[in-house]
């Protein structure tokens, strides 16, 4: 499907946005139109995608579809705002469909205004057990949407580089990447795998520890301020960006204001009582952070089942 194609769809994709704002799914054949106008879209992207100021900079939002509503508030909706958001789209909150849906038709209309990185939770093995697939069966009475989005999933982009300067991406940094180029060179398309650099870069974690650690998340790995320190150095970054860990103020500066960490889930799991974050980042590369509280619960179900807390 070619470009020109797709603007051709403009006015679908415009009617999509106004039905899932309403947090109304589309239908089945929608989502696989969807799936494949934005996979030649992703694949043009690159595995340290560059993105311009301003952007504002969003963590996990694990299908809390209000509070994603309550971010666009607080932060603008795009195209009148220009987002990078660091995956973790699906999972544990109750509107995955909607949430993830939405962000790829605003992706899929506003290619340059939004960019939607692949966290940890975009994969086919994490969603079947952390809530995707069984929110799947349930509002479409088969598996058919799950694989659309988990097979889009593989083609997008692992990190983005904010005028040369911020590295963003979801997790953390790899033992085996000492270098941007070496991001750029990894084979991305595929399902995250359980060990390696793509692995690494979607689970690990900083630490107050020096040099690497075992995760106790048993995949990626802990890293260190002196391992932080080394790579901006090496790779001419003022600051890493990064999401994955859930931080009760929203947002967290660590490693000597090397790393920070946003979190853009408030409430995280309806339970946490976190406040969540984003950071705005202007035409100078100055940033600020907007914290803001979960939006009025709206009649979601009471949480039945104890979703298990090992990846929290």
């Amino acid at each position: 499907m070619e470009m020109e194609n797709i603007q051709s769809h403009y006015g679908k994709l415009d009617r999509w946005i106004e039905q899932l704002y309403d947090r109304k799914p589309i239908a089945e054949g929608e989502v696989s139109d969807l799936c494949n106008m934005a996979r030649e879209i992703l694949i043009q992207e690159a595995n340290v995608q560059s993105v311009k100021c301003p952007v504002t900079v969003c963590g996990d939002v694990h299908g809390q579809f209000y509070d994603l509503m309550e971010l666009f508030r607080i932060g603008g909706r795009a195209p009148d705002t220009n987002y990078l958001i660091m995956g973790d789209y699906v999972d544990r909150g109750y509107y995955s469909i909607e949430t993830v849906s939405l962000l790829v038709c605003l992706k899929v209309r506003y290619r340059e205004r939004i960019y939607l990185l692949r966290g940890n939770h975009e994969s086919r093995q994490i969603t079947q057990v952390y809530g995707f697939y069984d929110e799947c069966l349930r509002k479409y009475g088969n598996a058919n949407v799950w694989k659309y989005f988990t097979d889009l999933f593989d083609y997008l982009p692992l990190t983005a580089l904010i005028e040369k300067q911020i590295f963003c991406l979801h997790g953390g940094l790899s033992p085996s990447v000492d270098s941007l180029d070496h991001v750029m060179s990894l084979d991305r398309v595929q399902e995250v795998p359980h060990e390696g650099p793509m692995c690494d870069l979607l689970w690990s974690d900083p630490d107050e520890r020096c040099g690497w650690g075992i995760s106790p998340r048993g995949a990626g790995y802990t890293f260190g301020q002196d391992i932080v320190e080394q790579f901006n150095h090496n790779n001419n970054l003022t600051l890493i960006s990064r999401a994955h860990q859930l931080v009760m103020e929203g947002y967290n500066w660590c490693h000597e204001k090397n790393v920070v960490t946003i979190f853009s889930a408030p409430n995280y799991c309806y339970r946490c009582g976190n406040q969540a974050a984003i950071m705005e980042i202007d035409e100078h590369l100055e940033y600020t952070f907007l914290q803001f509280d979960p939006a009025p619960r709206r009649g979601e179900p009471h949480v039945t089942r104890r979703i298990p807390d090992y990846f929290l």
